[in-house]
C-alpha cells in the first residue's frame, strides 16, 4: 500500500443497535475498494471482520475489527464495532479513534435504542455522526419513517443527501441531492452506480429537499451565509464547504441510504466520506496531561511533531497473537523505535507494525498521524495506554467504560486450578477492561462483572479456551447487613480453667442503634478500675470480629454503638485472649436482644426502552418490589427511573432484553441500604442456618 498524507486518510466507525447490518456494510466496503473478490456474509461466518470462531458460531460481532483498503484519492480505516449492548466498551473504545461515527439504522426499525447510546457517547467525544439507512431491500422499509425519527430525535440537523426511489424487494435506484442526479446500482455489482436524470415525478421533492440541504450547509459559515442571501442560492464548491464545516463541527448529520447485502449504494458512500468528511487533522490540536500529574497539555495533531498515539484496544488470540490496536495522533510511529507508554511510565520497543484485515495482517515499517494500526507484543502496554516520544511525553485520557449491570459468582471445577483462573483472568481484564473481577472476602466469592450475560459467557468460555480451566456459575450472594433497632445490655463471664494458667473475663455492655451510614462506634464508660485500661482495646477487637460475621445471619454488622460499662478481671488469668472473647460473646448476646433486622442494598437503575414496551418493563419492574422515581421521554424512547433492591436485580439484563426484544438497556449504581422485608429477611436467615449445618 502507497503512503498517504494524513489529510488523505479517513477514520470511520461502523456503529449502531444489534442487527442492523454493520458487517454486512463492511464487506460490502472491502469488495467496493476491491480488497476482497466476493461479498462475505454474516450467515455463512465468511466475512473478514468476524474472524473468531464466538463470532462465527453466534453470527454476530463480539470484538471490534479493523479493516482498510483503497478509494480513489484516500485510505480508508473501518472498525468493525459490535452492535449488542453485552459489548458497548468496543463502541466506547473505537469512538476514541474514529474521526467520524457512522451510525447504521434499519430501513423498517429506524432509530432504535443502540443508536441513541452509540450517538450520547459520540456527542460525548466530540466525534462526527453520519447516518446510513441500511437494509432498504428489506420488506416494509420505509426510509420517510426513520428520516422523521431521526429528525425528531436529532432535530434539523439531520440532513437527507439522498432518498431511495423505490425501497423494499428491487430496491437499486436512489436520488442524490448533491449531484442531483438519478443513481441505479447493480444488486451485487462493485462498478460505481448509473447515472442519469431525476424523472419528471420525483423532480419537486428533490428540488424540496435539495434546498433544505444548501440551507443547511450555508448555517455552518458565515461567509457561506451572505452568498446564500445574496444568490438564494450556493454553488457546488460553497456547498461543499458548508457541508464540510456542518460535518466536522457536529452541527449537521448527513443521511445517506443502500442496502449492503446488494452491495448498493456503498460506492457513494465512500464517495460520500473521502469528499466530505473529517480528516485527521480537522481538530488540528488533542489534549493530555503531563505524565504523572493532571497538569493540561495539548499536541498538534501533524506528522512533523513529537509521536503521540493511543491504544484502544488489545488482542490476544491464538491465529492473531498478542496485539495493540493503535491510532497515532501526531508524529510517526516507527518499527524498531524506543518510546515510553507514558499511563505505565515505562520504556516500549517497537517491533513489526501492521495494518489489518481482520485476522489477516500485512507488515509496514510505520503508522503517520491519522493512521490506524497494530503493534506486536509490546511488554508493559495495555487497553487505554498511551505511547509517545521520550523526549516530549504527553498521557491521553483514558477510556471511561460503561459500569457492568450484571454478575455471576465462579468457582473451579477442579481443584488447584485457583491461580490458573486468577491469572487468566486478570489478563483477560487487561484486554477488556468493561468487564470486572473481584475477589469478595466478605461474600468468599470470585465475582464476574460485565455488560451483560453474553458478555459473561464470551469471558468465561475464552478462560477455558486460553488457559485451559473451567469453572462453575453461581449466583453471588447479596452483601446484606445486620443492624439493631433499640437499645440493649448484656454481661458476659468468660471463665476457662485448663489446669494450668486460667482465663477470665467479664464485661457488661450496652448498645444502641446509630442513624443509617454511621457505621460503628466503640465507647468505654468503665469506672473505678473494674476493667483496666490495657484491656479496654482487647475488648474492642473481639466486638469487631463479630461485626464481620454478625450474628443473625453472618453478614457484616453496620451503624451500631457499643459501650463498655462495667466488668471484673483477675489478677492472674485475665488476659487480652479473653477479654477479646468476652467482648465478641457479650456483643452477641445484646445484640440478638436489640430487635436485630437486616438491611438489603437497593440501587438506583435508569431503563430507556421503546414506548411501546413502556408497560411490560414497568410492570416487570414493580414484581421486582422496584419504586419507579420518575420518567421522560426522548424521542420515541422512555427513560424509566428507579430504585430497586439489587437481590431482584438478578438478570435482569437478559429479562429486559426478552421482554423488549432486544431493544432495552439498563445501567445501576448503588444508592443505599434499607430495611429488607419480613419474608425475605426470615429466607436469608433461613438460608444461612442451613448453610452452617452444611459447614459443619
Amino acid at each position: 500500500m502507497k503512503e498517504y498524507a494524513s489529510e488523505l486518510i479517513r477514520n470511520i466507525g461502523l456503529f449502531g443497535h444489534g442487527g442492523t447490518g454493520k458487517t454486512a456494510l463492511a464487506e460490502a466496503l472491502l469488495y467496493t475498494m476491491g480488497v476482497t473478490n466476493r461479498l462475505g456474509k454474516v450467515d455463512d461466518g465468511s466475512t473478514l471482520s468476524d474472524y473468531h470462531p464466538d463470532e462465527i458460531a453466534r453470527k454476530i460481532s463480539i470484538g471490534t475489527s479493523i479493516l482498510h483498503g483503497e478509494w480513489q484519492d484516500w485510505k480508508f480505516n473501518i472498525l468493525d464495532v459490535p452492535g449488542y449492548s453485552d459489548f458497548i466498551g468496543e463502541a466506547k473504545g473505537a469512538l476514541r479513534v474514529v474521526d467520524l461515527a457512522v451510525l447504521v439504522l434499519n430501513g423498517v426499525q429506524g432509530v432504535e435504542v443502540g443508536t441513541e447510546t452509540i450517538a450520547e457517547f459520540a456527542e460525548g467525544d466530540e466525534v462526527p455522526l453520519l447516518f446510513f439507512v441500511n437494509r432498504m431491500d428489506a420488506e416494509h422499509a420505509d426510509f420517510d419513517k426513520v428520516l422523521g425519527m431521526a429528525k425528531d430525535r436529532y432535530g434539523n440537523k439531520v440532513a437527507p443527501i439522498q432518498f431511495p426511489v423505490n425501497p423494499g424487494h428491487g430496491f437499486n435506484r436512489v436520488v442524490d441531492l448533491i449531484q442531483m442526479k438519478l443513481l441505479t446500482f447493480e444488486p451485487g455489482g462493485k462498478d460505481k452506480p448509473a447515472v442519469s436524470d431525476i424523472p419528471a415525478d420525483l423532480r419537486g421533492k428533490a428540488d424540496t429537499l435539495r434546498s433544505q440541504l444548501i440551507e443547511s450547509a450555508a448555517e455552518n459559515d458565515e461567509s457561506l451565509m451572505e452568498a446564500f442571501f445574496a444568490n438564494e442560492t450556493l454553488n457546488d464548491e460553497e456547498l461543499k464547504t458548508g457541508l464540510r464545516k456542518g460535518i466536522a463541527s457536529r452541527s449537521l448529520i448527513p443521511v445517506l441510504c443502500g442496502a449492503a447485502t446488494l452491495n448498493a449504494g456503498v460506492a457513494s458512500l465512500l464517495d460520500f466520506i473521502g469528499a466530505y468528511g473529517p480528516t485527521p487533522l480537522d481538530k488540528q490540536t488533542l489534549t493530555g496531561t503531563v505524565p504523572g500529574g493532571e497538569e493540561k497539555k495539548t499536541r498538534k495533531l501533524a506528522a512533523d511533531v513529537p509521536m503521540s498515539a493511543f491504544v484502544f484496544k488489545t488482542v490476544s488470540e491464538a491465529h492473531v497473537g498478542e496485539l495493540s490496536l493503535v491510532r497515532v495522533f501526531s508524529g510517526v510511529l516507527k518499527s524498531g523505535t524506543d518510546v515510553m507508554n507514558s499511563t505505565q511510565r515505562s520504556s516500549e520497543k517497537i517491533g513489526q507494525v501492521y495494518l489489518l484485515n481482520g485476522k489477516n495482517r500485512s507488515e509496514i515499517g510505520m503508522l503517520k498521524a491519522g493512521d490506524i494500526g497494530a503493534l506486536v507484543k509490546l511488554k508493559h502496554t495495555l487497553t487505554g495506554n498511551t505511547l509517545c516520544d521520550k523526549a516530549d511525553p504527553i498521557t491521553l485520557p483514558r477510556i471511561v467504560f460503561p459500569a457492568p449491570v450484571i454478575s455471576v459468582a465462579v468457582r473451579p471445577k477442579s481443584r488447584g486450578d485457583e491461580d490458573k483462573i486468577s491469572t487468566g483472568l486478570h489478563v483477560l481484564h487487561d484486554e477488556d477492561p468493561s468487564f470486572t473481577v473481584v475477589n469478595d472476602p466478605e461474600l468468599h466469592q470470585t465475582i464476574l462483572s460485565g455488560q451483560g450475560d453474553l458478555h459473561l459467557a464470551v469471558i468465561i468460555g475464552r478462560l477455558k479456551e486460553k488457559y485451559g480451566v473451567d469453572v462453575a456459575e453461581e449466583r453471588p450472594k447479596i452483601p446484606y447487613r445486620e443492624t439493631i433497632t433499640v437499645k440493649a445490655d448484656d454481661k458476659y463471664r468468660h471463665k476457662k480453667q485448663t489446669g494450668g494458667a486460667g482465663q477470665f473475663a467479664e464485661v457488661w455492655m450496652r448498645i444502641e442503634p446509630l442513624s443509617r451510614g454511621e457505621g460503628f462506634e466503640f465507647g468505654n464508660e468503665v469506672k473505678g478500675g473494674a476493667i483496666s485500661s490495657v484491656f479496654i482495646p482487647s475488648i474492642e477487637k473481639g466486638v469487631k470480629q463479630m461485626l464481620e460475621e454478625g450474628p443473625v445471619a453472618g453478614y457484616r454488622v453496620v451503624d451500631v454503638k457499643a459501650i463498655v460499662y462495667d466488668g471484673k478481671e483477675h489478677p492472674v488469668d485475665s488476659k487480652d485472649i479473653a477479654f477479646q472473647t468476652a467482648g465478641r460473646e457479650v456483643f452477641k448476646a445484646a445484640f440478638l436482644k436489640a430487635r436485630p433486622i437486616l438491611l438489603e442494598p437497593i440501587y438506583d437503575i435508569e431503563v430507556k426502552v421503546p414506548e411501546e414496551a413502556m408497560g411490560d418493563v414497568m410492570g416487570d419492574l414493580s414484581g421486582r418490589r422496584g419504586k419507579i422515581m420518575g420518567m421522560e421521554s426522548i424521542g420515541h424512547f422512555q427513560i424509566i427511573k428507579a430504585k430497586v433492591p439489587l437481590a431482584e436485580l438478578d438478570q435482569y439484563a437478559t429479562t429486559l432484553r426478552s421482554i423488549t426484544s432486544g431493544r432495552g438497556i439498563y445501567g445501576r449504581q448503588f444508592s443505599h441500604y434499607e430495611t429488607a422485608p419480613k419474608d425475605v429477611e426470615t429466607r436469608v436467615i433461613e438460608e444461612a442456618r442451613k448453610r452452617k449445618e452444611e459447614e459443619r
